[in-house]
């Protein structure tokens, strides 16, 4: 039986689904010398709340920029990105980074935990950004920690746990903020098919909970957990696969 672990705020559990990534004609360019790399090239779609979606494409095909630009990790050339419904296309590095800390919540393939602090404290990292109290941000940390069943290794640090241990703790430190949208980013691709289960029944769990989910990854059996998947090739939208009764209005392929 799987472990509970966070009860669904109310921002995500509302009767309608309302759009919560919105992607207008965007675009991604570099310079490279002489070379201008079209890293994206005008695509639209919408995601709304409660949905699960995996990102593929071979290399090249513009998943990482992708990926980079939901997280708000660097800027569109071109085009409008909404995330909660608001617009941060045009968006400083600190304003990026508010958004980040506040809105998103990230999860990676080699976890990236610092590795001189406790599990406790890694969990807290976001919290401490945010200004939380001491003692709530410990309460959090305990609580997650728990829900993710590390409770018993909450003193210990990252080289003291296995790989899907180390990635329990990097799912419990992407969800003490409560994000919007859990980004995910190869979030198995160092781990056992065991642990791998495990891993990608958890963020399940957390999506039937109400949690929206974003998975960018090469692998089938990782997109095939998802309700939607969106195919990249060139920077386009290569194909989108979603439930059979789904509004294909929400994307431009």
């Amino acid at each position: 039986m799987r472990s509970e672990i966070l009860t669904a705020t109310s921002r995500d559990t509302q009767s309608t689904p309302q759009p919560i990534v919105q992607i207008e004609h965007l675009q991604k360019h570099y310079q490279m010398g002489d070379t201008i790399v079209r890293a994206l090239e005008d695509i639209s779609f919408t995601m709304l709340t409660g949905e699960f979606w995996s990102i593929m494409g071979p290399s090249g095909s513009g998943k990482s920029t992708l990926l980079n630009l939901l997280g708000c990790l660097d800027q569109p050339t071109d085009g409008l990105y909404r995330l909660g419904g608001i617009d941060v296309s045009e968006m400083d590095d600190d304003e990026l980074s508010e958004i980040r800390n506040e809105r998103i919540g990230f999860i990676f393939q080699s976890f990236n935990l610092i590795q001189q602090l406790t599990v406790l404290e890694n969990i807290e990292v976001p919290l401490f950004y945010m200004g939380w109290d001491p003692t709530d941000s410990r309460d959090r940390a305990q609580e997650l920690a728990e829900k993710v069943g590390l409770g018993d290794r909450a003193g210990h640090r990252p080289r003291e746990l296995s790989g899907g241990q180390q990635q329990r703790v990097a799912i419990a430190r992407a969800m003490a903020n409560d994000p919007l949208i859990l980004l995910a980013d190869e979030p198995t691709g160092n781990l056992d098919s065991k642990t791998e289960a495990e891993i990608l029944a958890m963020l399940q769990e957390l999506n039937e909970q109400g949690k929206t989910v974003i998975v960018v990854t090469h692998e089938l059996k990782v997109a095939e957990i998802a309700n939607w998947n969106l195919s990249m090739r060139d920077g386009l939208i290569d194909a989108v696969r979603g439930p059979e009764d789904s509004d294909r209005s929400r994307w431009q392929g």
